[in-house]
């Protein structure tokens, strides 16, 4: 976790694997690949949190129940420790929110197998279904694809800005994410769009 500037305002980058939870006036970001960062919001305490999860397993079977699978009792570790953590900070489970982000298929992983999905698609489906199995709406979202982002979480209005990211951030994105596999795999590298977006 760092923590910088941006805009005037105090910024903390999060890495794979991490969460951060605030209630003042801050930016939470992170750089995301097959990975997806959860942003919740409590807008009545005015609390926010994001967490930035790979789940263990690069596959998983079409239709297979994938809350109950190995991957998926990490995803909801990754996500109960968020929500905990809000709770702490003064958040009230019933009020939360959700925007999603990320699932990208930068890895480019090559899949002879038609009934298994990649690790971006894994992760997109395992952050829908967990919200909707905890009755937590998801307001926004920006799942899926073949780019990586670069998001940024803004407390005072509860908005992200997203934006394709470079090429050098990407590369950089993707050595984390091999390394969490641990598996060589081949990857594309993909053009950054000048494109950026609010959700």
């Amino acid at each position: 976790m760092q923590v910088g500037q941006y805009q005037g305002l105090p910024r903390v980058i999060i890495d794979p694997g991490e969460s951060y939870v605030t209630q003042k006036d801050e930016i939470i970001s992170t750089l995301l690949g097959s990975c997806v960062a959860a942003c919740l919001y409590d807008p009545i305490n005015r609390v926010i949190g994001m967490n930035h999860f790979l789940l263990a397993h690069q596959h998983t079977a079409h239709h297979a129940v994938l809350l109950d699978s190995e991957c998926g009792r990490y995803g909801i570790h990754a996500m109960e420790l968020l929500i905990n953590q809000m709770l702490k900070k003064g958040a009230q489970r019933h009020y939360l929110k959700a925007k999603a982000f990320g699932g990208g298929d930068v890895l480019n992983l090559s899949n002879k197998s038609q009934d298994r999905q990649s690790v971006g698609s894994v992760n997109c489906e395992f952050i829908k279904t967990f919200l909707t199995t905890e009755r937590i709406p998801l307001i926004a979202s920006g799942l899926g694809g073949q780019i990586g982002r670069n998001i940024f979480f803004l407390a005072n209005d509860f908005s992200v800005y997203v934006k394709s990211i470079k090429h050098s951030d990407e590369q950089a994105v993707i050595k984390k994410e091999q390394r969490l596999l641990e598996k060589t795999t081949t990857v594309q590298i993909l053009q950054p769009s000048d494109q950026a977006d609010f959700w």
